[in-house]
């Protein structure tokens, strides 16, 4: 089971606020406020809202505030394609230099990929999820795209979360991660190289259904505040 640090759930529940639309763009996060709400010291506040800032999310100014921002589609999209080459690269060099205990502990996170998508679990699905391709990084030999792979996950893994509620995404999410790994078991350097970068591309090219989804939760938000009002 993945324990899930103070500051990573802070952030998670912001992440979702944001992105759900609970905050808008140009709005400031008061950090007091957000220790009261979620019962918690300063300190798990600050990582939270400084992981935000490096997902692109939020903008802290300095003696101003944190404040909400948001990417566009055309940004996210082409944050996405590189994301898929970096995902490409970093599975067809594990193929060939992956360890025998990281092999190990990629098949374990598939299992819990597994146990999630069981239970329809979408955020359980998320840490796996998470689990499995930091596996892959850090076993792909080349210290530079390791550190370039996790930077780029980081500004993207709120807008991966979110298609994680898109119909019937994880499991060909579950689908493709069977495939990645045995491609990597078998060292078949080609097909992981494809079928890592597919597994991303498959997003950017859905991103109709991602619009879709964030318009639908934030129309679901807005109806609950009208509702709350009158």
């Amino acid at each position: 089971m993945v324990r899930v640090p103070e500051s990573q759930r802070v952030r998670d529940a912001l992440e979702n606020a944001i992105v759900d639309g609970q905050y808008g763009p140009g709005e400031r996060l008061d950090p007091a406020k957000l220790q009261e709400e979620f019962g918690c010291s300063r300190t798990p506040v600050r990582e939270a809202l400084q992981g935000l800032e490096r997902s692109g999310l939020v903008r802290i100014r300095p003696k101003q505030g944190t404040y909400v921002t948001e990417l566009s589609i055309p940004e996210l999209a082409e944050r996405f394609e590189l994301m898929a080459e970096l995902e490409g690269m970093a599975a067809r060099l594990a193929s060939r230099r992956i360890e025998h205990e990281p092999l190990a502990e990629l098949r374990r996170a598939l299992e819990e990929c597994e146990r999630h998508e069981a239970a329809a679990d979408a955020d359980g699905y998320y840490y796996a999820n998470a689990c499995f391709h930091s596996i892959i990084y850090d076993s792909c030999g080349n210290g530079y795209l390791q550190q370039q792979a996790h930077d780029l996950r980081r500004i993207l893994q709120p807008y991966r979360r979110l298609q994680l509620r898109a119909p019937d995404r994880m499991r060909r999410s579950l689908a493709e991660h069977h495939a990645i790994v045995e491609a990597i078991s078998s060292g078949d350097t080609e097909t992981a190289e494809n079928t890592a970068r597919d597994h991303v591309l498959v997003q950017v090219k859905e991103f109709s259904q991602l619009v879709r989804t964030w318009n639908r939760l934030r129309e679901a938000r807005v109806g609950q505040t009208q509702a709350q009002l009158q």
